[in-house]
């Protein structure tokens, strides 16, 4: 690949950034790169997971976004916690987590198809209903974390995390779901637009389901491993609603849906990860360091195009749609990996 055709990746820019704030790390600390990398290898995972749902549900076109992730990730933690210590079995405990996910977002599922409520209102009515459970169950809650599952999260063979390796598997497994299998093609489709996709024959409504349950499921996922990697407690998911947002629109996933880049959640996530380690070792206030991070956020956008992206987008749907034939054959093109 030459230089123009790197730079013209979406994903590029995102990793491109963390690559920056890691050297300003190196040069304020004046310590070995190594152990910063490792360190942000450990904590990227479980923003990278939860990314990656909220990236499908945002590749289904606008309007679609999953606002109940941060209440989901709360509770299940405390369920996950709660179960592994109940059942002693670390297994059950996680995937107690993921049910729990699951069924926040059969919840916003039913309001968004059922009852025809917006996206942003129906996950936000599903995670206040979460939350008031985690409340609930804060409250006097003793259950520690399983030792085994916490010492096998803080494994680092030659500095890399197993969680790190086991989530690239993952990000793996999601670009081959959107590349090669029917549901992916669908969901691109859909995000570039839904009227052509339903003429196509697409069972939108059976898309739009699966990518929310897929979200949650993955929020309960996230919730069951930072709980056991830190402890469960009621703010546990509250910094993850906007980091998934903003880590998918770096990555290079368009806002207005239609393109997945599940590469580039990785990037984002690690300019994240790295930029908090940035603001702590200088001792900036809440205030600088917001101003810092929104700055820094704009600053990559605005190399990565998003504004162009976006009017581009926008005039894309004002044109007159191309047969539906036309869409469903052209989906692949739309996922970057």
């Amino acid at each position: 690949m030459n230089i123009r055709t790197i730079v013209s990746r979406p994903w590029i820019w995102g990793f491109a950034a963390a690559v920056l704030v890691w050297a300003i790390i190196m040069a304020i600390s004046g310590q070995g790169g190594g152990q910063t990398v490792s360190l942000a290898l450990s904590l990227a995972p479980y923003l990278v997971v939860v990314g990656l749902g909220q990236m499908l549900v945002i590749t289904a076109g606008p309007g679609n976004i999953d606002v109940s992730v941060a209440s989901i990730i709360s509770l299940a933690g405390f369920v996950s916690v709660g179960v592994a210590a109940s059942t002693g079995s670390a297994t059950v405990g996680i995937l107690a987590g993921i049910g729990v996910g699951v069924l926040v977002a059969t919840i916003s599922t039913v309001a968004i198809l059922g009852l025809s409520v917006p996206p942003i209102i129906a996950t936000l009515a599903a995670g206040l209903v979460a939350s008031s459970v985690t409340l609930s169950l804060a409250n006097g809650f003793t259950a520690v974390p399983d030792p085994g599952l916490r010492q096998l999260l803080n494994v680092r063979p030659a500095g890399i995390p197993v969680l790190a390796v086991a989530v690239a598997a993952l990000t793996g497994l999601v670009i081959v779901l959107l590349r090669r299998t029917v549901y992916g093609r669908s969901l691109l489709a859909v995000g570039q637009n839904r009227r052509a996709a339903e003429r196509a024959g697409i069972p939108v409504a059976r898309v739009i389901a699966t990518t929310y349950l897929v979200s949650g499921a993955l929020a309960g996922l996230t919730g069951a491993l930072l709980a056991a990697y830190i402890a469960p407690s009621a703010d546990l998911g509250t910094r993850y609603l906007l980091d998934s947002v903003a880590v998918v629109v770096i990555g290079g996933t368009l806002i207005s849906g239609g393109r997945a880049v599940p590469v580039g959640v990785w990037g984002a996530g690690l300019f994240f990860i790295l930029l908090d380690g940035l603001v702590n070792l200088v001792g900036w206030s809440t205030a600088a360091q917001n101003l810092l991070k929104g700055g820094l956020v704009l600053f990559v956008l605005f190399l990565a195009g998003g504004g162009d992206r976006a009017g581009g987008t926008a005039s894309r749907f004002r044109r007159r749609p191309r047969t539906a034939a036309a869409t469903t054959t052209t989906t692949g093109d739309n996922t970057h990996g």
